[in-house]
């Protein structure tokens, strides 16, 4: 099963489950609101030397998430 993220209407909070594709939205463990949507699917879970490619890829991204470069 894949982990997506998922975002709450209600609080804005951000949050990841593990889920089927088919299953409903969760509600938001934060505070609770039945209101959340799929935002996106998150990147699966990789160890042993596949898991230092994928952190030096992480690593070089901007701090602020939008492509910039106001971040070092």
């Amino acid at each position: 099963m894949p982990v997506y993220d998922f975002e709450c209407a209600d609080c804005r909070s951000v949050f990841e489950k593990l889920q089927s594709m088919s299953a409903p939205e969760p509600h938001c463990p934060r505070c609770g609101g039945e209101r959340t949507h799929r935002t996106l699917l998150s990147a699966p879970a990789v160890h042993g030397s596949a898991a230092e490619g994928r952190n030096q890829a992480v690593r070089s991204l901007p701090a602020c998430g939008k492509g910039c470069r106001c971040c070092p």
